[in-house]
């Protein structure tokens, strides 16, 4: 059997984890385009048991959730009834610590309640105390947040309101939101000291940019449902241990304390591939989840108290 060379290795994941596709990593390291879909699936899929071994017993105060669309395989309007689920749009739940930048965990599927569900009983899985937590308006995060984490934080919901936009604007705006003309502030389970959720949505920038099955207007979308799972967990990996966050200095890794260095990319291939910790590194036992207990999550109406803001400005 042939085994590709550790150096390739180290190149074809080095240009996965900066954005670059499939394609183009075959013309920048000679490496057969089949050999890095495999490659990449393979320490993606590493990088997921990787996370849920590392990101546990965090101690973290603060935390925003938010989702990530894209499609799977075809377009909304393409999908037909007796295609799977795991075909078309789909959404990656994301929990970021506001301090440390940390990606605390995430889980792709439809946007559901009993995905928001899965999704906040493994964040409560993996942090300590009672963080506060901020949302943006999807309906089934209150349900699902109680459930998981009961009475043990504080959540808060921003909502924000766009302008409409004309039918005959430019297509270069189409993929934009509208000019925000009032932004919500909504208490659901205790007084949240601070609603916000900019650092996440922030991060959905940094993931479009950075992982090339996320950049909109291209044909670098996932084919299959199970690669696009394991890009998301190799970005996230590199995002935590390998890439040197510009505010902290340091990684999010090394701030959250799991590690206590920055990891180079053959570590992470190593440790992905092999399921050994480079020294610094302190794992701990990953309690596995059952994703099928989930609990089906009701609309709650009239249930918010809050402040309202009118933003000025805009165009008329």
């Amino acid at each position: 059997m042939n085994i590709l060379p550790r150096e390739k290795q180290i190149e074809a994941i080095a240009a996965l984890c900066e954005g670059v596709s499939i394609r183009a990593t075959e013309r920048l390291t000679g490496v057969n385009r089949g050999t890095v879909m495999a490659l990449g699936a393979r320490v993606g899929e590493g990088c997921a048991k990787l996370h849920n071994a590392l990101m546990r017993n965090l101690n973290v105060s603060r935390l925003e959730f938010d989702e990530i669309w894209q499609y799977v395989g075809k377009k909304r309007k393409a999908v037909k009834a007796t295609d799977p689920i795991t075909v078309g749009d789909q959404f990656t739940f994301i929990a970021l610590a506001g301090t440390s930048k940390a990606i605390v965990s995430y889980y792709t599927g439809k946007r559901t309640s009993e995905a928001a569900c899965a999704f906040a009983k493994d964040v409560r899985a993996r942090v300590l105390g009672a963080p506060e937590i901020s949302t943006d308006g999807l309906n089934a995060y209150p349900y699902a947040i109680e459930a998981a984490f009961k009475k043990e934080c504080t959540h808060g919901v921003v909502v924000k309101e766009f302008a409409a936009m004309a039918v005959n604007d430019e297509a270069a705006h189409r993929y934009s939101p509208g000019d925000v003309v009032s932004v919500q502030y909504h208490d659901v389970i205790g007084s949240p000291r601070n609603i916000s959720t900019s650092y996440i949505e922030r991060q959905n920038l940094t993931i479009r940019m950075q992982q090339r099955r996320f950049t909109r207007l291209t044909n670098a979308f996932s084919k299959k449902f199970d690669h696009h799972v394991a890009a998301f967990a190799l970005y996230a990996a590199h995002y935590n241990l390998c890439r040197v966050h510009e505010t902290l200095k340091i990684t999010p890794a090394m701030q959250v304390g799991v590690t206590d260095h920055v990891w180079s990319i053959g570590e992470l291939i190593d440790a992905a591939l092999s399921g050994e910790f480079p020294e610094g590194t302190g794992p701990e036992f990953p309690q596995n989840l059952d994703r099928k207990d989930t609990v089906q999550s009701v609309q709650h109406e009239n249930r918010f108290k809050g402040r309202f803001t009118v933003i000025k400005g805009g165009k008329d």
